[in-house]
């Protein structure tokens, strides 16, 4: 049975959290930014975090899974 749980960074987020995941990395100009080149994956409420490539695909597939009812390994969490 598929987790509901996915692994960002070091937060594991509920899938059913998820409202939507950026397809093209971070990019804003400013030299302080820290999250340049992250994926935003935005949550209920305004929230955000920030994954790397891996993490974005890893979610991507997590969820795809998740509302198919599929079985799904520990890997891509």
């Amino acid at each position: 049975m598929p987790s509901v749980f996915c692994t960002v960074d070091d937060k594991h987020i509920p899938l059913y959290r998820v409202m939507w995941i950026s397809d093209v990395p971070h990019f804003c100009g400013h030299g302080d930014c820290m999250h340049e080149g992250d994926y935003e994956v935005r949550l209920e409420q305004d929230e955000s975090v920030w994954a790397s490539r891996e993490e974005r695909d890893n979610i991507l597939t997590a969820i795809d899974a998740w509302q198919s009812g599929a079985d799904f390994d520990d890997e891509w969490r």
